[in-house]
């Protein structure tokens, strides 16, 4: 039987969106509220497979009021007569800590774990929190789902997953790597899988690069290992969070500076990373650019984030004991060719070769010939394995 799913995911003034036709997987709709909180938030959507965008400028308060104009928006459209035929609301939550291993549905326990786990991921959790509270109120006959972007790394052995901290920390507090961005790298997989096959995606390297950046090893469809932690602020040189850095510094910035544990905590998430190296912008496309001017820092920033994301490559392709298909995705990974260029023109040692031709078209298939790896660019699609795990649980 048909059913309408919605994938929701929740920023800090943005409202993602897809309304599904489950289990056909139809996309009905598409959409994003930005700017929320602003007299000028702007609602685009797109009907189905459409061309032509719906898009409107209008004070939106907050996710309350987000949520009543994409409901207004679907019973307006004639796509549903009524909301109560959305039987399921699937949202994306960034950490799920010890507590969850795979999605659930949500009550006031799983709430309140969610709000308890903000402090490992301050940047995601809260305003998932937020997103789940607005639909629980506008549509309260419908399943709502939490989907975890930890979930898909539960599968990583303790080898990977362990620091090497007192034991008491992991048995008491739960402390130890738990990943992100796992819809994205389960995507990533079983689309490169659909496109050319298990037997090539069976030691794959998923390079999610966007603001936010993590790299997955994942072996016959498992993850075993993955770049961001206990938090998601470390692993890669991100837009504005630092990734990896000498646990010591910390306190010495504390101690030189007269900083607190929030101040440091707000440097490492939010001035930090390509914006913090660069003085230019957290955005690589501004910092490509300030680099071709002659700006020496946006020169030394890109050196460093190539640098990382070559680093854990190498380091994953030891851990899959080979490489068989590298695959880039999320904004950067999907569409700056110059960025894949200079990450895999190191990687020749490992039978990486690509195509100049073809990556600077952002072909799926960017490998040269003579590669004895598939390079891939393949656009994500996160809302897609939310919608399938909230129709397993809706049932």
């Amino acid at each position: 039987m048909s059913q309408k799913i919605l994938a929701i995911n929740a920023g800090s003034s943005s409202l993602k969106l897809k309304l599904y036709d489950m289990p056909e997987e139809v996309v009905l709709v598409s959409g994003l509220v930005d700017r929320i909180s602003h007299e000028d938030a702007i609602f685009t959507y797109k009907i189905g497979g459409h061309s032509d965008k719906h898009e409107t400028t209008q004070p939106v308060k907050d996710h309350t009021a987000a949520v009543q104009l994409v409901i207004d928006a679907l019973l307006g459209s004639g796509l549903i007569q009524d909301k109560s035929e959305i039987v399921g609301v699937g949202h994306r939550v960034s950490h799920g800590g010890r507590y969850y291993t795979q999605s659930v549905e949500i009550n006031d326990d799983v709430a309140e774990k969610i709000d308890e786990l903000s402090v490992l991921s301050p940047l995601h959790n809260p305003v998932n929190l937020l997103g789940i509270q607005a639909f629980e109120k506008l549509l309260p006959d419908a399943k709502e789902v939490a989907v975890f972007d930890t979930s898909f790394h539960s599968t990583m052995p303790r080898k990977a997953f362990m620091y090497a901290l007192p034991y008491k920390y992991y048995t008491e507090d739960g402390v130890r790597r738990y990943g992100f961005h796992g819809q994205s790298h389960q995507y990533i997989y079983s689309e490169a899988t659909r496109l050319v096959g298990e037997q090539a995606t069976s030691k794959l390297i998923s390079c999610h690069l966007g603001n936010g950046a993590s790299i997955c090893a994942i072996k016959d469809g498992k993850s075993v290992n993955t770049s961001m932690g206990f938090t998601p602020l470390a692993g890669l040189v991100m837009g504005t969070r630092s990734g990896d850095v000498d646990p010591e510094i910390l306190p010495f910035l504390e101690e030189e500076h007269h900083l607190s544990s929030e101040d440091v905590r707000s440097m490492l998430n939010h001035d930090s990373g390509l914006k913090g190296l660069s003085d230019v912008s957290n955005d690589v496309r501004d910092v490509l650019d300030a680099e071709s001017q002659g700006n020496d820092r946006a020169k030394l920033a890109l050196e460093v984030y190539v640098h990382q994301i070559q680093e854990y490559i190498g380091s994953y392709t030891t851990d899959l004991e080979g490489l068989t298909t590298l695959v880039f995705t999320a904004g950067v990974g999907e569409h700056s060719a110059p960025i894949r260029q200079r990450v895999c023109e190191r990687l020749g040692y490992l039978g990486v070769k690509i195509d100049d031709a073809k990556n600077q078209a952002n072909e799926i298939e960017i490998q040269a010939d003579d590669s004895r790896v598939k390079v891939m660019v393949i656009p994500t699609d996160e809302e897609l394995i939310i919608a399938r795990d909230t129709q397993k649980i809706v049932g």
